[in-house]
């Protein structure tokens, strides 16, 4: 396996679990992917923490899913993995949006956690 193989696979797994808490409409399973001390910027002022990640996700749409694919990946250190995604978010009211985001993850005792997030839109 390459390294970039490897990195794939990191954010894959961290970003698969992030996914399912989404799907589920489980804020707290969202949040569970994120370090103690994340900075998480999604389309709404920018917060620190997972109770923050959680608060964010507590109020999206119930039946709110997303799919993302990764568009590059890069090891910035040894226990840290740089992922650039587009992500689709779909709703059940209202048309998908398309997003851009970039997330940093590092290993930590509890293993791959997200430390940084950012979304952007290109509209």
């Amino acid at each position: 396996m390459t390294d970039i193989d490897t990195d794939a696979a990191i954010l894959r797994a961290v970003l698969d679990r992030w996914q399912a808490g989404i799907a589920a409409h489980d804020p707290r399973a969202v949040a569970a992917n994120f370090t103690e001390d994340a900075i998480f910027q999604g389309l709404h002022p920018y917060s620190v923490g997972p109770d923050g990640v959680a608060a964010y996700y507590d109020v999206q749409p119930v039946g709110m899913t997303v799919a993302y694919t990764l568009r590059e990946t890069r090891r910035l250190a040894e226990d840290v993995v740089l992922g650039y995604l587009t992500a689709a978010f779909s709703f059940t009211d209202r048309p998908t949006r398309e997003l851009y985001l970039g997330v940093v993850l590092r290993r930590t005792d509890a293993g791959w956690r997200i430390a940084h997030y950012q979304v952007s839109r290109l509209d």
